[in-house]
């Protein structure tokens, strides 16, 4: 029987998310989900629509897909924003210093990209790159506010270094700033999750003052996200190159990500023995009846923000500075709400009539709240539901079989899961939600968000 250490080890790997949903999954084979009923047969369905939209979007012979990552995001309205702000830099900043600005640019980016709600937007002015005011919301939204931010210095402590983000900037953030720089107002373009984002943001100071062996810089005692490009290059450095490549394992990424942020989560998420998980739940799905009381047999493991992270500053470490990632196919699907969404809404899973009557009646409570808009009813949970744990754990195992079959049906066997997330299933779930809700564009199913969760 392992120990404690090694189960926490073990709930704080890669391995470990795919191996729980695996389990869910093989539930779902023998419809013996608790929440959801399942059709695998329409599992051909969802790959065609989504290789049908990558034909569409992505019309050169080799399907030159980007991958799935916090950078896309910047590019909203086809205006490569982030390579302006790179150009700005050259000359002033060397490639290292860079590539760690543009870490952690990505970091806090990644952290504020909860669910924002229904009604908030973001207005960008007109500049050099967009010649006229244009508004922007979900994702896309809270990636320009984010980067906005970060341009004005915001997080950071460094009058004269502004385009960085270190632990006392972040610890001195106030609500109020973080809300100007949202431009929330709470009757007229509300942001759900406002206090949420601002204390996870803050706790991202408290992470980096805790673990100054991934954060501190080789030259002063700044604490910043970005210092983890000198540990990762190390590793990259002292190893053996291939095809002139440094290599760096994906694992040793991971492990900054999942260790060196641990104090983000908030206390309520799942812990054991007082140290918190991170992104695990307990999953009704996979409870054996005798199972132990102290028993994390049952818990599938997530990890999607860190996930989110680890694909995103992969990107600007392998473009800039020359690495290859080891072992990169540990990283899973993400289950997040337009990935899921495409399965709820191509038929792939549905809600079993008990639950779905019992989210409509979440919706209808949380309607009468007030800032609520009383449109386009769905079935409504709040994050720790049993009913999303088995949505998210299926959205996990069952992106692995549509990116086989994409691969299959495009003749590709090369296609990396990132490219099937980025130009296939997150896109396709964004696409149809827009079709079937096209006043709110939101997914089939909502979770009710506190700003620390997809």
């Amino acid at each position: 029987m392992p120990s404690t250490a090694e189960t926490i080890e073990y709930l704080k790997s890669l391995p470990a998310v795919r191996e729980r949903a695996q389990r869910v999954y093989a539930k779902a084979k023998v419809q013996d989900l608790k929440h959801f009923d399942v059709d695998v047969s329409k599992l051909t369905d969802v790959a065609k629509f989504v290789v049908a939209l990558i034909k569409r979007d992505y019309s050169d012979k080799d399907l030159n897909i980007p991958p799935h990552t916090r950078l896309r995001h910047f590019e909203v309205g086809n205006v490569d924003r982030v390579s302006k702000l790179v150009e700005s830099w050259k000359g002033r900043a060397d490639n290292m210093e860079i590539v760690r600005r543009m870490v952690d640019l990505i970091v806090v980016s990644v952290l504020l990209d909860a669910g924002a709600g229904d009604r908030w937007t973001f207005e960008v002015k007109p500049d050099n790159m967009q010649g006229v005011t244009r508004s922007f919301s979900r994702s896309e939204g809270l990636a320009l506010a984010s980067l906005a931010m970060f341009t004005e210095g915001r997080f950071s402590d460094d009058s004269h270094r502004g385009h960085q983000v270190d632990a006392e900037g972040l610890c001195k953030l106030t609500l109020d700033s973080l809300r100007e720089g949202f431009q929330v107002d709470d009757q007229k373009n509300p942001l759900l999750g406002l206090e949420g984002r601002w204390e996870l943001l803050r706790r991202l100071g408290q992470s980096l003052k805790a673990h100054p062996e991934y954060f501190k810089s080789p030259d002063n005692d700044v604490l910043r996200p970005g210092n983890m490009v000198d540990v990762l290059f190390k590793e990259g450095a002292d190893r053996p190159r291939r095809n002139d490549k440094y290599v760096v394992r994906i694992e040793s990424l991971f492990k900054v990500v999942i260790y060196g942020f641990a104090e983000v989560w908030p206390s309520s998420r799942t812990s054991l023995e007082g140290v918190s998980l991170g992104d695990v739940w307990p999953c009704d799905t996979i409870l054996e009846p005798n199972a132990a009381p102290d028993s994390t047999e049952h818990y599938v493991v997530f990890h999607k923000l860190s996930q989110w992270m680890t694909y995103s500053i992969m990107e600007p470490l392998e473009t800039m500075l020359n690495i290859e990632w080891d072992n990169a196919a540990l990283l899973t699907g993400l289950p997040e709400y337009r990935n899921g969404g495409l399965l709820v809404d191509l038929g792939f899973m549905t809600l079993k009539p008990n639950e779905e009557e019992r989210g409509l009646a979440n919706y209808k409570s949380n309607a009468l709240k007030p800032g609520q808009p009383a449109v386009e009813v769905v079935p409504t949970f709040e994050a720790h539901d049993p009913v999303i744990i088995e949505w998210r754990a299926m959205t996990v195992a069952t992106l692995d079989l549509v990116a086989d079959e994409v691969r299959k049906q495009l003749n590709m066997p090369s296609l990396t899961l990132a490219q099937v997330l980025q130009g296939g299933t997150w896109n396709a779930g964004r696409e149809i939600a827009s079709v079937l809700r096209p006043n709110t564009r939101g997914p089939p199913i909502a979770i009710l968000s506190d700003g620390t969760l997809f």
